[in-house]
């Protein structure tokens, strides 16, 4: 039954992102980059990122910023087990599953070096349950991580949800950042790193 709502959701948000000018992606996604790397400012060198597509909350220019910067940005190898690979420059990119962009060579890296992963997603809930594209590979990719080790989900405000469908299998996110804020997820509500609930969603 889960699974069934899940789709039912994927749909609809995905005609939503569909219907979006692309002004409104620049200017949104403008703001999520200043607040994820406003985030960042205070943590370590090393995150895990994903390299975004259209139609998802963007990631180019925060991927930009923070390997001049100097940090290891992790991006995804999307083949059959979750990998990892330094991103080195745009130039040394190329298509992979799906038309996602992927380091070439892949040069693996293991996600416990990763002090923040950052994911996508198309919904996030109070309680912190991400709803994914539907393949599973965070699913499997984010228990890799160190424990302790933060996720915070790229979203738009208006993809907060008071409660979404979860199966057990389901990894909860700590925080959503989206063009408003950052949104603490969670019973503790970790207010260190984020704001709290959207009133409106209350």
């Amino acid at each position: 039954m889960a699974a069934v709502e899940k789709d039912s959701l994927r749909s609809a948000i995905r005609d939503q992102r569909l219907a979006l000018a692309p002004h409104t992606w620049e200017v949104e996604d403008r703001a999520r980059t200043a607040r994820l790397l406003q985030l960042l400012g205070g943590t370590a060198k090393t995150v895990a990122l994903y390299a975004s597509r259209a139609g998802e909350p963007g990631t180019t220019d925060a991927i930009t910023t923070l390997h001049n910067a100097g940090w290891l940005v992790l991006l995804p190898t999307l083949s059959g087990r979750p990998g990892w690979a330094p991103f080195h420059g745009w130039d040394r990119m190329r298509p992979g599953w799906g038309g996602i962009l992927e380091p070439l060579p892949p040069e693996s890296v293991h996600l416990d070096r990763a002090e923040v992963v950052v994911v996508a997603c198309l919904a996030v809930a109070r309680d912190g349950t991400r709803l994914g594209t539907g393949g599973g590979w965070y699913d499997k990719a984010l228990p890799l991580r160190r424990p302790g080790i933060p996720v915070w989900a790229l979203a738009r405000t208006s993809e907060l949800c008071e409660e979404l469908p979860r199966e057990v299998h389901d990894v909860a996110v700590d925080a959503a950042v989206t063009q408003d804020g950052v949104f603490a997820c969670g019973e503790d509500g970790m207010p260190d790193i984020g704001m709290a609930w959207p009133p409106e969603l209350s």
